[in-house]
């Protein structure tokens, strides 16, 4: 982890949302001498640590970014593999969360999955829909500027159609149009790995996040770094370009 995050317990306000982009299965494995698919068989293990971590703070929602709409240029065998454990997680995971009362949404770009996928998806999504201590959004197949692309292009078909007037297009309205609609904006994006760059998630909705990079890979990112990474952002002092505004005690 990074060393600027101290081991601590998150002692004031909880985020309303985190996103997480989760990286570093690959060389999580390489530097263990094992195939990148056990990376992302561990890594399937930390996913479900994230989400039982958001539960244990009573954040409302989380979104993990699955897959990239840049993922499917990996080698074939990889992206197959990544399917395979989607497959499974879908299959075997759905009735925990039920019970867990999580709700379950996919983001993304559905027509380039396998049709099975889209059934599990829809299956899953309709199974805990009426679910609400938790809002679990998977980007999986997902690219932030295509999102904003095809937002543009549902408003411009409203337009044309007549039932928007181009007068009344703003930032507020904006969101409605995006595959998140109805969920608030991140107040936390966090990214294992080292790397420091968003790599085209979820860019319009991450305008004012706290952004926090750990150098941990996505594998050993546990409770433990979970419960940090939300510390760090208590720290911060949010001020939406003003001054003297606060989001925590």
């Amino acid at each position: 982890m990074d060393d600027a995050l101290q081991h601590s317990e998150p002692n004031g306000e909880i985020p309303t949302h985190v996103a997480i982009i989760m990286d570093g299965n690959g060389r999580w494995a390489e530097a263990r001498g094992l195939p990148r698919s056990r990376g992302h068989r561990k890594g399937a293990e930390s996913f479900k640590t994230a989400v039982i971590s958001a539960r244990e703070l009573g954040i409302g929602y989380l979104t993990l970014y699955g897959f990239s709409s840049e993922n499917w240029k990996r080698p074939v065998a990889e992206v197959q593999d990544l399917m395979g454990l989607l497959r499974i997680y879908l299959r075997s995971e759905v009735a925990e969360l039920r019970r867990n009362d999580v709700r379950v949404r996919f983001i993304g770009d559905r027509d380039v999955l396998s049709s099975d996928i889209v059934k599990l998806i829809e299956d899953c999504e309709a199974s805990t829909a009426e679910n609400a201590s938790l809002v679990l959004t998977i980007a999986l197949s997902y690219g932030a500027r295509a999102e904003i692309a095809a937002a543009a292009r549902r408003i411009a078909r409203e337009v044309k159609n007549g039932t928007l007037d181009p007068a009344d297009i703003n930032e507020t309205m904006f969101p409605n149009y995006l595959d998140t609609a109805g969920t608030p904006d991140p107040d936390l994006l966090i990214r294992t790995s080292g790397e420091k760059r968003i790599s085209n998630f979820l860019l319009w909705q991450c305008a004012y996040s706290e952004f926090v990079f750990v150098d941990t890979l996505w594998p050993d990112f546990g409770r433990q770094e979970f419960f940090d990474a939300v510390s760090e952002y208590q720290r911060r002092d949010r001020r939406y370009g003003t001054t003297g505004v606060r989001n925590h005690a």
